[in-house]
C-alpha cells in the first residue's frame, strides 16, 4: 500500500495536506511528495512556519518570494515534479514559510495537484503540544496529518525530550518529570488544545504514530488505537509506522 493510500488521498484530486505535531513531519512530507511525483503529479512543498532548507536532490525547482507575486512565478510547472516555495532562506539556512492566506490562494488557483505544508514547529523533538500561535493551518486544508514520535514513550517530560514541556503538561494534565505513556499520548490527541488544535472543521484528521520500531512501541501504539476506538474519537485514521524505513505496521480507520 502506498503512503498516500493510508491517508485516503484521491490521486486524481487536488488536495492541500498539512503536517502538524512532531516526530517526522518533514521526512513524511518529502516521502509523500516523492511518491506523488512518481505518480506524475505536480507537487508543491512549503511551510507556514519554517523548515531546514531542503537538499537540492529533493526537488526540481525552488521559488523564493515574500509576497503574493509568488503565484505569478508558478509558470510552466511540469507534471511529475516537486516545487519548493518559501518567502526567504534565513542565515540559519532555514526556509521561512509562506503566509497562510497565500497558501490558500495558491490552492484555490489549482496550479498544483497537491500542496504539502509543514504547518507546525517542533525543533526536532518527537512530541509536543502547540502554543497559542500554533499550528498555522490554511482554512481550505483538505487533510491534516498529526505526527507523534513513539520514541518519546518512557521518557521524562522535560526540555530535552518535549518541545514546550510546560504546554504539554497543561494539555495532558501532567507535570515535568512525569513519564510519557500511552495515556498521555491519547490525551494529547483528544484534547482540543492538543495535536489537532485549531484545525479547520472540514479538514479530515489522520494520526501518524511514527518511529514504531520495537515491541514496546508496537504495544503502546496498539493501546493508543484501542483508546481511540473505545472512546469513538473523531479521527479518520490512525497509522502506526516507521516512516523513515517506509514501513507501516498496522492502521485503524474510522467512518467518522
Amino acid at each position: 500500500m502506498k503512503l498516500y493510500e493510508l491517508f485516503n488521498v484521491d490521486i486524481e484530486s487536488k488536495e492541500l495536506i498539512c503536517f502538524v505535531g512532531a516526530g517526522g513531519k518533514t521526512t513524511t512530507m518529502f516521502i509523500l511528495a516523492e511518491i506523488l511525483k512518481e505518480s506524475n503529479k505536480k507537487v508543491l512543498v512549503t511551510t507556514s512556519t519554517a523548515i531546514y532548507n531542503p537538499p537540492k536532490d529533493t526537488y526540481d525547482r525552488i521559488i523564493i518570494e515574500n509576497s503574493e507575486e509568488i503565484i505569478k512565478k508558478f509558470k510552466d510547472i511540469e507534471d511529475g515534479s516537486i516545487t519548493i516555495a518559501g518567502r526567504k532562506v534565513s542565515d540559519e539556512n532555514k526556509l521561512l514559510g509562506l503566509r497562510k492566506d497565500i497558501i490558500e490562494k495558491i490552492h484555490n488557483k489549482k496550479i498544483f495537484d497537491f500542496i504539502l505544508v509543514e504547518a507546525d514547529g517542533s525543533k526536532r523533538k518527537s512530541i509536543k503540544a502547540p502554543s497559542d500561535h500554533e499550528p498555522v493551518v490554511p482554512e481550505n486544508t483538505d487533510k491534516t496529518i498529526g505526527l507523534i514520535g513513539m520514541d518519546s514513550i518512557g521518557k521524562e517530560i522535560n526540555e530535552k525530550n518535549v518541545h514546550r514541556p510546560e504546554v504539554f503538561c497543561e494539555v495532558t494534565g501532567s507535570k515535568e518529570g512525569d513519564i510519557i505513556d500511552d495515556e498521555k499520548i491519547y490525551t494529547l490527541i483528544k484534547n482540543t488544545r492538543g495535536l489537532f488544535k485549531g484545525i479547520p472543521l472540514k479538514s479530515k484528521k489522520y494520526v501518524l504514530l511514527n518511529k514504531v520500531d520495537n515491541k514496546t512501541r508496537v504495544e503502546k501504539a496498539i493501546k493508543i488505537i484501542e483508546l481511540i476506538e473505545m472512546n469513538k474519537l473523531k479521527v479518520n485514521a490512525v497509522i502506526a509506522s516507521n516512516i523513515i524505513q517506509e514501513k507501516v505496521l498496522f492502521s485503524y480507520k474510522s467512518d467518522r
